[in-house]
């Protein structure tokens, strides 16, 4: 019964926070924009910071027990996750790991927690002071200024176990201007301000996140929803407000809520963009609809897509589309027989949210594939006609080079050469062309070009993170130059008919895995990151210019009902 009252409230306050938006659009700063921002996982490592409850992105405890000195012992805990008895052994778990300095604030941090307890804490975080239910703790950046926090139970009451621990930011916000940190009351007039730690339930989002996120059209979800290897199928699996937390490791369940990610969009008066997990069963599918259809504001357009590259084989999804088009005999050819059930599939699934909504007005159906594959392309689109039910088809226009040249790269003049050569398969130059090549063939079936991501892709896998070449990679990522390639880029996406350009990806910090971060972390001014000044340019000086681009529904085109065989070749 706890469980349920905990979540009845929490869904009233969410429901609060999405009703005190403005309703004219014209108000809003995304309004005009041609762009859309990348979510990221939800992990103790991710410098965008979307929540001012830090532990909503910590490790699990369980997920933790890989590194013996947080978790172990024979630990049982509750449906959500919060250990009920520790029978001699502990848990423990990082919320915060590795963040730049000046990536949240530095000071006292209020950990609220029910039950009976004890909870210790490690690296940047030490105690201050301890009473019923509170902790305050400091949180300092050390010598290396970075920002690594632990946490730690080491006793629990088992009848009155230790339960939703949050640790909750410093300052508040005043209430008209939600995108702005104020530090205390004497930043706010009228007694309009909101401390996080009175406010907490009702406020949700970091107001350092939603003023980066608030110049962006469309939001993706998709990682923050945790798509990406998630095995999910059945509704009742899914993330939920009263779990421990929402981050987790790959490879398992995790994700924000669905409330969580609509509140955001309805926040922001950004169109949603959801990719449907690739095990999900119809009842799931239907009833993420229905919530969508119930709560998201009905301005708001919702993009649909069927999971995420599942072409792309590193991915378990990219061969469960494979088993399951050899199962249904598509094609004898595996790769082929995948995209064919992935066609399919999405099609399925637009009918499923085509019934929710009672029609396909405020729904963009979106397939995903290849950016220099349209081949591919043309087949998922043709196969059983599905192009007559898909309104975007989106590419990933990234510009990076070949691994084997960049490891030799020794300058940041190197690094643009190589993006910037005709000889390197995807150079800005090429990578222009593909999107030409693309526009033609969706054009043709009445479908729109959108991009799902893009951006620069500079990454060597199974490098070192203070390589010689990765200083480079992070160096060229940091220079102005990046800011000219990324208004090329952008430009030729436009000239090429290129519509709603997806950015991948928010605040990152650059690390061995990649660069993607639009800035390295939230906090960063903007003469310091030349990719958010070029998508902030992009915005001012070319106003999104499709049409109905500003409106709550899409521009459908005309289906060709006849073409010639070549084209309609799903082979």
């Amino acid at each position: 019964m706890r469980s349920i009252s905990i979540l009845k409230r929490l869904s009233f306050f969410l429901f609060l926070f999405c009703l005190s938006m403005p309703s004219n659009s014209s108000q809003y700063y995304n309004s005009h924009s041609a762009l859309g921002m990348n979510t990221n996982e939800l992990r103790e490592e991710d410098s965008s910071i979307p929540f001012i409850d830090l532990f909503r992105m910590s490790l699990p405890f369980e997920e933790a027990r890989r590194w013996k000195h947080y978790t172990h012992g024979p630990v049982q805990y509750d449906q959500n996750g919060w250990p009920i008895r520790l029978n001699g052994g502990q848990v423990g778990t990082r919320f915060i790991n590795k963040l730049p300095k000046g990536t949240i604030p530095e000071g006292f941090y209020t950990v609220y927690y029910d039950g009976v307890g004890h909870i210790d804490y490690g690296n940047d975080a030490s105690i201050y002071r301890r009473a019923s239910g509170k902790d305050i703790i400091k949180i300092a950046a050390g010598k290396d200024k970075k920002l690594s926090a632990t946490l730690f139970i080491k006793y629990t009451e088992p009848n009155n176990h230790l339960r939703n621990i949050r640790i909750i930011m410093p300052g508040g916000i005043c209430k008209n201007n939600p995108f702005k940190r104020a530090q205390n009351s004497n930043e706010c007039s009228n007694g309009h301000y909101q401390a996080f730690t009175q406010y907490y339930k009702q406020i949700i989002f970091n107001p350092d996140y939603l003023n980066f996120m608030k110049d962006f059209k469309v939001i993706r979800f998709m990682n923050m929803a945790g798509i990406t290897r998630n095995p999910i199928r059945h509704w009742n699996e899914r993330p939920t407000l009263t779990k421990a937390t929402w981050g987790s490791e790959y490879d398992a369940l995790r994700g924000a809520p669905l409330e969580v990610m609509v509140a955001l969009a309805n926040k922001l008066h950004a169109d949603a963009w959801f990719s449907m997990p690739h095990e999900a069963s119809d009842h799931y599918i239907r009833q993420f609809a229905n919530y969508v259809r119930d709560h998201l504001r009905p301005e708001l357009k919702t993009y649909v897509e069927y999971s995420n590259e599942v072409w792309n084989t590193q991915f378990t999804q990219a061969h469960y589309v494979r088993n399951q088009g050899q199962q249904l005999s598509l094609d004898i050819d595996r790769d082929r027989a995948g995209q064919k059930f992935y066609s399919q599939r999405s099609v399925e699934i637009f009918d499923i949210w085509e019934e929710s909504f009672k029609g396909v007005q405020r729904l963009v159906r979106v397939m995903s594939g290849w950016t220099s594959k349209s081949k591919m392309t043309q087949r998922l689109l043709t196969h059983r006609n599905a192009y007559y039910k898909t309104d975007a088809f989106a590419i990933a226009p990234y510009v990076f080079g070949s691994y084997a040249k960049l490891r030799n790269a020794k300058s940041v003049a190197q690094v643009f050469g190589i993006l910037n050569d005709q000889k390197n398969i995807y150079s800005l130059p090429n990578v222009l062309k593909y999107i030409r090549i693309q526009a033609e063939v969706t054009k043709k079936l009445g479908v729109d070009l959108i991009a799902y991501e893009g951006g620069q892709g500079l990454v060597i896998p199974k490098s070192k993170e203070n390589s010689k070449v990765n200083k480079v990679i992070y160096a060229a990522n940091r220079d102005v130059r990046m800011l000219t390639l990324y208004e090329k880029l952008l430009r030729g996406w436009k000239k090429a008919g290129g519509k709603m350009f997806v950015h991948f990806t928010a605040p990152q910090a650059f690390q061995k895995y990649g660069t993607f971060g639009t800035k390295e972390y939230i906090t960063q001014p903007a003469h310091q990151a030349p990719k958010y000044r070029a998508l902030l340019g992009f915005n001012k000086h070319y106003p999104c210019w499709w049409q109905n681009c500003r409106a709550s529904t899409i521009a459908r085109h005309i289906k060709p009902h006849q073409q010639n065989k070549t084209l309609l070749s799903s082979n």
